[in-house]
């Protein structure tokens, strides 16, 4: 065999190889039918990604509650984008999207693997809108802080799906239906923002204890009796919920992760919520689990 048809016949195995680990993967993921619970975390402050604290420790125990997934997808706030875009590399890098805080937070890798399967499984599944297949992006906080704690050895693929930020809560919700199916095939879903966020008026000296303003206890209250009633078109049309509602949310961008994991949620399925605090007076740090 001369060297031109010994590479042709490589390039050929090599290629065979591939489909043939694409198609393995593809099976396995239809193989698996227990379903995946769903997870809104708040996620606070960039910092608690490297803190030992009551919200970083909690992060640290949601693992024990259910089997290692086949892969993690995320909403995160912090991905918003003209369109709907899905992360489909396969090593994506650590983005540090924020400033002023420490350099051991700048410091911070995760080397998760992405998965280009997942991502073309998960452009399939939604047909509401064109997905399309993202190699530029990677894990911005919102995704990485959360995820180091509960999967600290990187060994699970991670990828994150954008939020088309010109369209409307209604719009996410139905979006996220469109997901479910993933579920059954060993894909943890987490949305990652914060139920209440207003950055403009937190008073940063009471940022490390439980403190909240009035408005954003009561409107935390109020979200969490809807979510508990599955009252989901409140919850939807949060803008016509008062002023208090417009204090929580002066922005969509940290409440649309919570509608996503809503919008997947099934009729026999229970909420429990945890990391149930106020901090900084106008942030709340409340999270919810759906199994």
């Amino acid at each position: 065999m001369n060297r031109k048809t010994f590479i042709k016949a490589s390039a050929g195995v090599l290629a065979m190889s591939a489909l043939g680990t694409l198609k393995v993967f593809s099976e396995q993921l239809s193989q698996q039918e227990q379903k995946t619970p769903l997870l809104f975390i708040g996620h606070g402050s960039p910092m608690n990604g490297i803190e030992n604290n009551q919200f970083s420790q909690q992060w640290s125990s949601l693992a024990k509650d259910f089997p290692e997934p086949t892969a993690v997808i995320v909403i995160s706030a912090h991905w918003l984008t003209r369109g709907t875009f899905v992360t489909a590399m396969e090593k994506p890098r650590t983005i540090h999207d924020f400033g002023g805080f420490p350099k051991a937070l700048f410091d911070v890798q995760y080397p998760a693997i992405g998965s280009p399967a997942i991502a073309e499984e998960t452009q399939k599944l939604i047909t509401k809108t064109d997905v399309h297949l993202d190699h530029d992006w990677g894990l911005d906080h919102g995704t990485w802080t959360i995820i180091r704690h509960i999967y600290p050895k990187a060994n699970i693929p991670i990828l994150q799906l954008s939020i088309d930020y010109h369209q409307s809560p209604q719009y996410h919700y139905e979006l996220a239906q469109e997901l479910a199916t993933l579920r059954r095939k060993g894909v943890l879903i987490i949305g990652s923002g914060n139920m209440v966020h207003n950055l403009r008026m937190v008073d940063f000296q009471r940022i490390n204890g439980a403190y909240g303003y009035d408005w954003a206890i009561e409107m935390n209250e109020k979200f969490k009796k809807n979510i508990t009633e599955r009252n989901h078109k409140d919850l939807i049309n949060y803008e016509s919920m008062g002023q208090a509602a417009k204090l929580a949310i002066p922005t969509p961008d940290h409440y649309y992760p919570l509608l996503y994991i809503l919008g997947m949620q099934e009729k026999n399925e229970e909420e429990s919520f945890f990391n149930d605090v106020p901090v900084g007076g106008s942030l709340t740090m409340t999270s919810v689990k759906i199994a």
